[in-house]
């Protein structure tokens, strides 16, 4: 990744920037060494709904109230970069699921992220969801698991 790009996290990365989760210290170590962070804006709902799930699973109301004003805080502040979802990110969706094998397995939110990160220049995206990562390829991007080594 070139020293000026920034780093496209989907939503599982992004919330271990916030929340302890397995393999956030190597998460929080490569974004401090990033010029930014970059998701689509999809992503700010999945990233409540994430924090709503630890909120199902006891996590204290306040705890997760704090984690998200200081996430909402950072996104307003310039420290996650929002894509949109534009019409041309859309067409890309559409021109991979009409070329995919049919063995992939793609789902819709990840579609969004892998043809935003491609749309908008990355080369590379970052995260740990295997189904994402497998289908990076067929956006033209490399996916990188932080978390695995």
């Amino acid at each position: 990744m070139p020293a000026e790009e920034e780093a496209y996290f989907d939503t599982a990365f992004l919330f271990r920037l916030y929340w302890d989760d397995a393999g956030f210290e190597a998460v929080r170590e490569f974004a401090s060494s990033t010029p930014g962070i970059s998701c689509a804006l999809h992503g700010k709902v999945e990233f409540l709904a994430a924090a709503h799930r630890k909120f199902r699973e006891g996590a204290e109301r306040g705890t997760i109230n704090t984690l998200l004003d200081q996430f909402l805080i950072d996104g307003r502040d310039g420290g996650i970069e929002w894509l949109p979802l534009t019409s041309e990110v859309m067409a890309r969706v559409d021109g991979v699921y009409r070329q995919a094998p049919a063995d992939t397995f793609l789902r819709a939110a990840d579609a969004l992220h892998l043809a935003t990160a491609s749309v908008a220049g990355h080369r590379t995206i970052y995260s740990n969801d295997r189904h994402l990562l497998a289908a990076a390829p067929l956006f033209g991007l490399e996916g990188v698991d932080l978390t695995s080594g």
